[in-house]
């Protein structure tokens, strides 16, 4: 399209009687534009294949192929304006010609003034025409580049949180695994509770940052294999603050999320748990989500004070749990969703990652009579 200022606008002139074609050359070659001429459709068209073309000016009666006929051609495979003349005006509708594509209909004679108006009014529409089709091209690289710049941004956000969290535990060699499992053991309860999109987007992200107040909490108390002290627990406790604390004032949806988790992944069904002591619904439903994936997750998995527990095991203690330490319907969607839960375990940590060959309670669980109440011991 030659519609860069300062170009020549090229115009072509399709008429079968060359004093047209001569008087309409001669016009628009003193106005400034650049024009051809064919006397039949098939010259045109030929010129069209081989010259760019801006406005294409044709004759409606020519012999062989016809005015309407050259611009349904035209207009389908070049990008040109068209003005279609004719001097038997009743033999078609303006309407007709318009819709075939034309941007004017020219009926003769015209006078040499009126038809040089009408050209640059059609010169006119096209230039802003493609000032338009220019802008928003221009529009939608730079809108391109900012959603590649935002999703740049957000992956470097999400990897400096992940790091974060991966910091907060270091010294666990699981770390890793326990944060891909984590994450999308959460979004498997999510969907499976009906949660919207963009609550399930930030339950995946935040999800992992459920411990990051442990950061704060002492190797001795951390790392201790024994069942932990009262001041130990109370101490141990504190990273749900801590977390909360070291999240708090986000203005990120994910961070708030984050933030939620780590202050309530610890609470309680029952109103027994910590910190703050919350019971049933006013625990939020993405703590309650957190604490079951959590705990599951720390059952079947290595911890300094405990070998991995087989899934039955880990199974049997949810059931005791629940309307416990775990909203019961939460729960009941965890375990009816085990097949997938499995899945998640085997994928992220290995086939075998179930199969607990050297089974042994944990001193803990020895100690707060856990093993005794589901029939372990």
């Amino acid at each position: 399209m030659n519609m860069e200022k300062n170009t020549s606008v090229s115009i072509l002139v399709v008429d079968d009687e060359e004093s047209i074609r001569k008087m309409l050359s001669q016009v628009t070659r003193r106005a400034g534009y650049e024009c051809h001429v064919a006397s039949d459709g098939a010259e045109a068209l030929k010129i069209l294949e081989s010259t760019p073309i801006d406005i294409m000016i044709t004759d409606i009666h020519m012999p062989g192929m016809t005015g309407v006929e050259l611009l349904k051609k035209a207009m389908t495979s070049y990008d040109i304006d068209a003005m279609v003349m004719t001097g038997f005006s009743q033999d078609y509708d303006y309407e007709t010609i318009i819709n075939a594509g034309a941007s004017d209909f020219v009926p003769k004679p015209i006078g040499l003034t009126e038809m040089l108006i009408r050209i640059q009014r059609v010169v006119r529409e096209r230039r802003l025409r493609f000032d338009r089709d220019r802008s928003k091209k221009e529009l939608e690289e730079t809108l391109s580049e900012l959603e590649t710049a935002h999703h740049e941004l957000r992956e470097a956000y999400l990897d400096t949180v992940r790091r974060l969290v991966i910091a907060s535990e270091f010294k666990d060699e699981d770390t890793g695994d326990h944060i891909i499992r984590m994450s999308r053991y959460c979004i498997l309860l999510a969907q499976k509770i009906g949660m919207s999109e963009q609550e399930i987007e930030n339950i995946r992200y935040a999800s992992p940052m459920h411990d990051i107040g442990k950061i704060g909490i002492p190797d001795s108390i951390m790392l201790k294999e024994g069942k932990l002290t009262a001041d130990e627990f109370d101490a141990m406790k504190n990273h749900t603050l801590i977390g909360a604390k070291i999240l708090s004032d986000a203005k990120a949806p994910v961070l708030k999320a984050a933030h939620e988790i780590a202050l309530t992944h610890h609470e309680k069904w029952n109103g027994k748990g910590y910190p703050n002591g919350l019971a049933g619904a006013d625990i939020p439903i993405a703590g309650r989500i957190v604490g079951i994936a959590d705990t599951f997750d720390a059952l079947t998995s290595q911890r300094p004070y405990k070998k991995p527990y087989p899934l039955e095991v880990a199974l049997k203690i949810l059931k005791k749990e629940r309307e416990e330490q775990f909203d019961p319907e939460v729960v009941d969607v965890f375990l009816n969703s085990i097949d997938d839960v499995v899945a998640i375990k085997n994928e992220v940590s290995g086939p075998d990652s179930l199969n607990i060959a050297d089974f042994a309670w944990s001193e803990r669980d020895l100690a707060d009579k856990t093993a005794a109440v589901i029939g372990g011991a």
